[in-house]
């Protein structure tokens, strides 16, 4: 049964731990081995991991892999990602190793900006507000130098502040919508420092008004929507060169536009269609030490700028030629964070030629575009099921304990047969027999 503590904070990894063995798994010594069997035995290393995040009591592991073949911009790239599911990296790499051949992926930043609001409130004349905010607006910018002198020397800062009157949303309601560049830096905590100052300096400044009195701050905060900040990445061929397991180029072309365009208008497969970009991007994110949920929350606003949301990648025929392309943004850093302190990240960037943050968005954007069209390819010809069940096999194996000679035997059987846990259940049972 569950128990409430206080001071948890302050105990120490080993008491963390009999806490749980005690109220938890029921004096079970078993789930105490579990944990310190994932311990780093480097006691140096073990201890950067713990002190990532609060209250840590082992690591987690999720498989680390690479990806290879992707040509980008006519420059090979072999992709770092880390996932948990079956399927994905083979996916990728096969879509990345298909285009490969038929001239690449073509990516291009279409602009990097990245915003954050101070709101507040004021229950004031808005001319007095406004006339208020262009006399502090140098003010403002000189108030954050601190920040955003270093960030400026790297090609970064603060490119605009404005007031925005948002009433007609929420009475007295206000916003300091906040525009910034973070060059190579992801730049969260640049751009909440930068928009705390702010808010200080605007109530600082009001109180010195009287008619500015009723001013109140409410909070200050970047924004994961990021609709401005925004990779493109882009694949195309004849369509001669398209003919997939007994589709000619045609037909391919003509299902795979039909499938992209169902999930612009069907809401209940956009979703399943950009989580499956997403698989991609994810990974990459993962890999590169950069913070997905982050970009989660912005790609999925962005699908649902219009108001409905939509699938994030295009796909159409252009004379001869199949087009599919992809319109993501994606706020990626390649500086500070996890960048900086993860030794697995360093290998990660390492491998991709340590990238700038455009670049590294550019990577990511066609690794999203690979798993995409790698996802509707198969769902229009051999379906979904075939290759995930295959690469899925060998989790089943491990789930029924299998011995390498049964693994050997059962693989052999289920290149023939088709995949269910059930059937793999009766088969490694049958061996057994």
């Amino acid at each position: 049964m569950g128990q409430y503590i206080s001071g948890f904070s302050k105990l120490s990894k080993a008491e963390k731990i009999r806490w749980l063995e005690k109220n938890y798994f029921h004096n079970n010594t078993e789930y105490n081995k579990i944990l310190e069997s994932y311990w780093n035995p480097d006691k140096k290393r073990q201890q950067l991991h713990d002190e990532f995040i609060e209250n840590t009591l082992s690591n987690f592991y999720m498989p680390f892999a690479v990806a290879p073949n992707f040509l980008i911009n006519g420059k090979f790239y072999t992709v770092p990602m880390v996932i948990e599911e079956s399927s994905v990296v083979a996916a990728a790499g096969n879509a990345a190793k298909f285009w490969a051949k038929r001239g690449g992926f073509n990516t291009q930043i279409i602009s990097t900006k990245k915003t954050g609001q101070v709101h507040f409130t004021y229950r004031g004349d808005k001319k007095v507000l406004f006339d208020f905010f262009e006399k502090i607006k140098p003010k403002l910018l000189d108030s954050v130098v601190q920040f955003s002198e270093r960030m400026q020397q790297r090609g970064g800062g603060v490119t605009a502040v404005e007031l925005v009157d948002k009433t007609a949303l929420i009475e007295n309601y206000y916003q300091l919508d906040c525009a910034f560049e973070t060059a190579d830096a992801m730049g969260a905590n640049f751009i909440n420092s930068c928009l705390e100052q702010f808010a200080q300096t605007l109530k600082a400044e009001a109180e010195k008004e009287g008619p500015l009195d009723s001013l109140e701050v409410v909070m200050s905060i970047l924004s994961n929507y990021i609709p401005d900040c925004l990779a493109q990445a882009e694949v195309r061929c004849k369509i001669s060169e398209l003919g997939f397991d007994g589709m000619d180029g045609t037909e391919f072309a003509e299902k795979f536009v039909l499938a992209v365009t169902i999930a612009q208008r069907e809401v209940s497969r956009a979703v399943t269609h950009n989580k499956g970009v997403m698989n991609g991007i994810d990974a990459v994110v993962l890999a590169t030490g950069n913070d997905f949920r982050a970009v989660e929350a912005g790609v999925h606003a962005y699908a649902a700028r219009t108001g409905k949301y939509t699938g994030l990648t295009q796909a159409r025929i252009d004379g001869d030629e199949f087009v599919f392309t992809l319109e993501i943004p994606l706020a990626l850093g390649t500086v500070g964070g996890l960048t900086a302190l993860h030794p697995l990240v360093k290998v990660a960037l390492t491998i991709l030629e340590n990238p700038d943050a455009r670049q590294l968005m550019q990577i990511t954007a066609a690794v999203g575009l690979a798993q995409n069209f790698a996802a509707v390819r198969s769902l229009i010809t051999t379906g979904i099921q075939k290759g995930h069940m295959k690469m899925h096999l060998t989790n089943i194996l491990n789930q029924l304990n299998a011995t390498e000679e049964e693994k050997t035997i059962a693989k052999a059987h289920f290149g023939r047969c088709k995949i269910s846990h059930k059937a793999v259940h009766e088969f490694i049972q049958s061996l057994r027999k």
